[in-house]
């Protein structure tokens, strides 16, 4: 059997799920409590990161390496473009949400709203939960604005670089972060994708101490 190592709100974790889900290959969903350290973990992973996927005899790390290979043992259905210039489409916005995003979003607001928690490791600073309560404004503009001339935000046809979106986003959803009526063409674009059969196993996670909010999991929000 397949194995997923994750944390259910990693975003990293979660865009490897959607693409596992997505090219329907089967996986097993064990959780890791990576912060521990333990000795086995470490030993998958001397990085001490999740996720990693046990898959094909081997084990991967690395969320992008990971996506790319499943990209190429199932390339059915493709979330990457054959072309040139469309693969490098993706793989910026891919980049741009696993680090500008994370690193000015997600790390100010998921990380110091539960992470901490959930890692003992103190409460919450405020000015980084504001600066990412700003940052996530000037992000749905930047998508808001891809949409108005795509389908998708890298091109007319759904790809990674979507899955790379709403992984951060779903995880920040989970923890009410995310102003919807902010941008109808995100809104719009989020309802399309969380209604994926790829995603229902995402809609279903449920954190203890952190209730799902009532629209989580409601395809018309």
């Amino acid at each position: 059997m397949n194995r997923l190592f994750h944390v259910p709100l990693s975003p990293f974790c979660r865009k490897v799920r959607l693409s596992l889900a997505e090219k329907k290959v089967e996986v097993e969903l064990v959780e890791e409590r990576y912060w521990e350290r333990n000795p086995e973990f470490l030993r998958r992973n001397p990085a001490g990161k999740v996720p990693i996927l046990k898959i094909d005899g081997q084990l991967l790390t690395e969320s992008a390496a990971i996506c790319e290979y499943l990209e190429e043992k199932h390339p059915e259905p493709a979330l990457l473009p054959r072309d040139p210039e469309g693969r490098y489409e993706v793989r910026r916005l891919v980049s741009w949400f696993d680090d500008k995003f994370h690193n000015e979003v997600t790390s100010n607001l998921l990380y110091e709203r539960v992470n901490k928690k959930v890692m003992g490791a103190g409460y919450p600073e405020s000015k980084n939960v504001k600066a990412g309560a700003k940052a996530i404004k000037y992000h749905l503009d930047y998508m808001g604005w891809l949409l108005d001339q795509r389908r998708w935000l890298a091109g007319n046809e759904l790809s990674l670089a979507d899955f790379a979106a709403a992984a951060h986003l779903s995880s920040l959803d989970y923890i009410r972060d995310v102003d919807w009526n902010r941008n109808a063409n995100v809104r719009d674009w989020y309802a399309k994708i969380k209604s994926r059969p790829a995603f229902r196993s995402i809609l279903a996670d449920q954190i203890p101490g952190f209730p799902q909010p009532a629209h989580y999991a409601d395809l018309d929000f």
